[in-house]
Formats: C-alpha cells, structure tokens, sequence
C-alpha cells in the first residue's frame, strides 16, 4: 500500500476524483465475495483516500488566509506608491506600517516556497504576487536609501575642513636661479597635534541611523543585498568625491603631473598632503565607522563594501604620489617629497586598519609601495643636490665680492634639511661615502653627540665642502687678488653664522666652526697683507733721517705716493661689499690700527720737513674716509684737499 501513497499525487481540482474514487472503494468494500487479502488492501485505500481529502481541505484554507494576508499587505505597500512624499519623511507609524507590510509579504512568500513543489496553480500564483509586491517595495527602499543618503549628509566641522592645514616647509627657488635667504614662513612645518590620533565625524545625521540599518535588515533578508551595496557605495563614493573637490584636489592624471610647472605643481603637493590627512584620518575612519553601524552584522560584505567605496578615490591620490615621484630630481622638489614621504609614514597604521581584511590589500600594498617610492626619490633628489652644488659653475664674478646667492641658498637649503634629520638618517643610512671633514678621530669619538656623526651630519658637511670648493674656484674670477680674499671671507663668515645660529650646529660641530673661523681670519689677513703692505711701504723712512734736500724730496714723493695709492685703495674698495655688519666694522678698525697709526707716526716724525702743502689728507681725514670702505658704492677722493 505504501507504493499506492508513493504514486498518488495531489493536484488542484482532483477534489472530484478523489471523492469519485473514495466512492468507489466504498462500494467494493460491501461487496461479500472479497478475500481477506483484497479486503485489507480496500481498508488502506480508504483510509489513504480520507487522508488526501482532509489534506487538501486544510490545503486550501491556508491558501485562502495567505491570499488574504497577501492582499493586505499589497495594498499598504501599494498605497505608498501613490504617494510623493517619502515613508520616512512620514512619521515612525508610517515607516513601522509600510516595514511590517514587506516583512508579512517576506513571511508569506517563505511560506508558499515551503509548500510542496509540485504545488497547484492558485499556490504557484500567489508565488508570483508575492515576489513583485516584493520588488515593488524593494525599488522603494533603494529610492529611500538614496533618498536619505542624499538629504541627510553632514559636511565637515570647520577644525577638521582646516586639519593641518598650515605651511609646510617649501623651498621655491632652483638652484639654477638662486636667491636669498627663506621667509621665516616658509622654513614653518606643523608640528603640533598627535599623528597617531584618529578623528571621526558624523558624515549621516546620527538620527538616520537606525533608518538606515532597518532599510539593510529588510532588502538583505529579502535576497536584495546586491541591490543595498550597489546603491549604497554608489551614494558614498559620490559622497567622497564631492568632499575631494571641497578639498580643491583636481583629476590629474600621471602625465599632467610630469608636465606641470613646478610652482604649480608644488601648490597642487600641499594640498595633496592635506587631503591625504584628512582623507584617511577623518574622513575614511568616519566612513568606515559608517559602514560598521550599518553593514557590521553582515561579514565579510562590510569590508568588501567600504574598499569598493574607498577604492577609485584613494588610487587616484596614490596616482599623484607616485607621479610626483618618478618625476625629475630636482633639488627644489626634494621638500615637498620630503613632505610626502612623512605623510604617508603617519599613516601607515591607520591605512593598514582601515583596510586590514583582504578585500582591501591592494591599497594597503600600492600605499606602502608609494612610501617607499617618495623615500627613494627623496633621497636620489639627495644626492642630486649634492652633485648640482658640486658642478654649479659662472664665468662672472660677483658684484662687489659680495656674498653669492649660491652661498645663501646652499646654506638656508641644508638649514631646513635638519628638520628632516630623522627621516634623512633613515633614508640615508645606506649611502656610503668618505666625509671629507672627519671631525674626530675614531679613537677620540668618546663623548661626540650623535647627531654629528650620523649620515645627515656626514652629507651636510660634505655640502659645505663642496660649496667651499666652488667658492675657492669663483674667487679666481676676480683679478684683484684683494678682492678673491674679500669673497671668500664674506663667503665663509655667512657660512659659520648660519652653523652658529641655527640647528646646523649640531651637526657640524663646534670644532668645524672654529676651524672655519680661523679661515675667516685667515682672509683678513691675506687681505691686509695683499691691499696695504705696499702702501704702508710708502711710509717707511729706512733710517733715513735730518733735514738734507734729497731727503726732503724723497719724503714729499712718499706723502705724494702715499695719498694717491690711498685714493685708488679708496675708489676700489668703496665698492666692494662687506653685508655683515660686525665683520666690516671690525675690518674697518683694523685697518685704521694699521693705516691710520702709521701715517700718523710718519707725518709726526718728519713735522718738520714736510709742510701743510705737501700733506693732502690728515690722519682724522683718512680715518673717516676708511670708514666708507666696503659700504658697495664707489667714491672718489680727486681734487679733494684738506
């Protein structure tokens, strides 16, 4: 008999033969020639037969109550469809009605699905109903979760619109168009705030929230997932590249970094800093606390939904990165890679927490890459400082010999190198080279701070002896060999007040400042010796002495000589520049020791054989005038008389 259930199936409107073969089995059953056997099998039929009528009664009333239910619940989602003013700008009873309408129709369409599968036509229609009434109201939701998306958005507060936002440390100039000393704006970097902190906003009304997360629950229980994340990260990604153009970051691509100007280009690096800060320190931190309120209880789809909103963004700022870093190394550039390069390190532990899971290791990974990229270019760009300032070559002399814009931008360059210290040592641990100023003995290091003999110490000193070398050459371009010690003596004197008074000491030491003092000094007096030794020869009477003719002739020829070798001193050196004014003060004091003392004494010592007429200028006239030596204006002393 159990074959006879196993072949027997229930169709709708079957009711008829069910009850015709019931009928049947019923009159064969009072037949009174049956075998006990044959009687057994009418017995089960029976039964089996009262079962399926029974069955298919109870069939069709649960049929008839999800047909009602089903209407029901139609007819609330329908009548939001009428309606233009969103659900959930209606009020929380409207929100709970319509959400408890899709939930019944999601209960019922479970329902029918459950039944069995050979179903009749009304069960199969009512399957039906349920799935459009279904993408009715999922297409709804999708149209309020854009529409919530959209409205409900909150920009960023004004400290964060203004995160770090201050100058960082730029140098404009190139080292082929040199000019003065850095603003003290310029040498400015931001070292306030806490690089590892994480800061997030509320980029939705907090309100929404709950909103949000119920809109999730119902399209992920119906099977329309996809549908949510689609809409979802399409909304935030535009979300994202609406606050990358508040940041005023525009699409560039590899090649339009490489072609851009450097003024440019370097105005387009600070705000790629910012925006890189604040990017992944606030607002992504912000988006992904977003998506864990909302997508937290859904696995690994969280993850993959925040990657594939972070994605297209992130790789373009990538892009820039590695644009500006496989551009030429330029010595100007080497700050604002510098820059770059530090950025990034204080995010790497953010980057690599936002995007731990595996859905986002490409960017953990080009991130990292980037790094390494703007690492290796700053220190190439370097290296590539060191070389120009090795090769810089003029065939004119400087005006004055004064001192040469090379000697300040060298100098004020490797000034704000040594806020780089750190990040220089490490990116140049690995350059090997023999310093050309050893500071100690290796045996006499007992004692030497750290920080002179660490590589930046090493490559700054080798700096300024390759910029010492290049002055050494230019001041061969000036024929007067006076004026070659007047050059290099400004040059070197700018050289150790820039050690002295900034954070280069520390690097240098003080043992190279007093070495590089005594070349100092050792210029002044070269350039005594080479400017006045034969004018003070004028003044030496060689035991000569009395009142004889010859010896009165010679005497007034000296004074002669003398006065006009002080005017051709005078008119030249007028001229020439000595910018600091202690150095000239104090080389005007030695030169009137020197000058001054010995005209003195020669004109005191001979009174007698030299009279007013033979004495042009008076030792108070001389002191004054050698008071305008080195002022960079040429005067002339002709036809002047006491």
């Amino acid at each position: 008999m159990e074959e006879c259930r196993a072949i027997i199936p229930t169709y709708e409107g079957e009711e008829h033969v069910v009850a015709a073969a019931h009928h049947m089995v019923k009159a064969l059953m009072a037949s009174k020639n049956l075998t006990g056997d044959f009687k057994k099998i009418l017995v089960d039929l029976d039964t089996h037969l009262s079962t399926m009528t029974i069955l298919n009664e109870r069939k069709e009333d649960e049929l008839s109550e999800v047909e009602l239910r089903l209407k029901c619940a139609e007819k609330k989602i329908m009548n939001r469809e009428s309606k233009q003013l969103m659900i959930w700008d209606s009020g929380s009873k409207q929100v709970s009605e319509y959400l408890q309408a899709v939930e019944e129709v999601q209960i019922l369409k479970e329902s029918l699905e459950s039944l069995s599968l050979n179903g009749g036509e009304k069960q199969k229609r009512l399957l039906r109903q349920a799935e459009s009434i279904l993408q009715i109201a999922m297409v709804r939701l999708e149209e309020e979760l854009l529409h919530i998306l959209q409205h409900k958005k909150q920009s960023f507060e004004p400290e964060f619109a203004s995160f770090h936002s201050c100058e960082e440390v730029v140098y404009e100039e190139s080292i082929v168009s040199v000019e003065d000393d850095i603003s003290e704006d310029s040498s400015r970097r931001d070292s306030n705030g806490d690089e590892s902190k994480e800061y997030t906003i509320g980029l939705i009304n907090p309100e929404v929230i709950p909103h949000l997360k119920s809109i999730a629950n119902v399209m992920f229980a119906s099977n329309y997932d996809q549908e949510f994340c689609q809409a979802f990260i399409g909304a935030r990604k535009d979300a994202l590249d609406e606050y990358l153009g508040i940041l005023e970051l525009e699409k560039l691509s590899i090649e339009d970094v490489l072609r851009m100007e450097w003024g440019n280009l370097n105005y387009e690096i600070k705000k790629w800093i910012r925006a890189m800060k604040i990017i992944v320190r606030v607002y992504l931190a912000s988006e992904k606390r977003l998506y864990d309120h909302i997508l937290g209880d859904f696995g690994s789809i969280n993850p993959i939904c925040f990657v594939e909103t972070s994605k297209a963004s992130m790789f373009r700022l990538l892009n820039f990165g590695e644009a500006v870093a496989i551009g030429q190394h330029l010595p100007e550039k080497l700050f604002s890679l510098l820059n770059m390069y530090e950025a990034l390190a204080g995010l790497l532990l953010h980057i690599d927490a936002l995007f731990s899971e595996e859905a986002g290791a490409s960017i953990r990974i080009d991130f990292h890459k980037l790094q390494r990229e703007l690492g290796d270019a700053a220190g190439a760009t370097f290296m590539e400082f060191e070389t120009a300032v090795a090769s810089y070559i003029s065939t004119s002399p400087f005006p004055g010999g004064g001192i040469l814009h090379l000697t300040r931008y060298v100098m004020n360059y490797i000034k704000i190198l040594t806020e780089y210290s750190n990040t220089l040592n490490l990116l140049l641990k690995d350059q090997n080279g023999e310093d050309p100023e050893p500071l100690i003995e290796a045996e006499n290091a007992q004692g030497v701070p750290s920080q002179v003999v660490c590589p930046v110490a090493h490559h700054l000193r080798s700096i300024a002896s390759l910029l010492e070398s290049n002055l050494e050459s230019r001041s061969k371009l000036y024929k007067d060999v006076s004026l070659q010690h007047i050059f290099l003596m400004n040059n070197i004197h700018y050289m150790v007040q820039k050690v002295k008074g900034s954070e280069l000491r520390g690097f240098f030491g003080d043992e190279w400042i007093r070495k590089h003092m005594v070349k100092v000094q050792q210029r002044v007096t070269s350039y005594e010796r080479t400017t006045w030794s034969s004018v003070l020869s004028l003044l030496r009477e060689d035991g000569n002495s009395g009142s004889s003719s010859p010896w009165k002739m010679i005497l007034k020829e000296r004074c002669r000589g003398f006065s006009i070798a002080f005017e051709e001193v005078y008119k030249n050196q007028t001229a020439w520049s000595i910018p600091d004014p202690q150095l000239r003060d104090n080389l005007r004091i030695l030169t009137s020791q020197k000058i001054i003392q010995a005209y003195r004494g020669f004109i005191g010592r001979n009174s007698e054989n030299l009279s007013d007429k033979h004495i042009k200028y008076s030792a108070d006239d001389l002191e004054n005038y050698v008071h305008n030596l080195f002022e960079g204006s040429p005067k002339s002393l002709n036809n002047r008389r006491k």
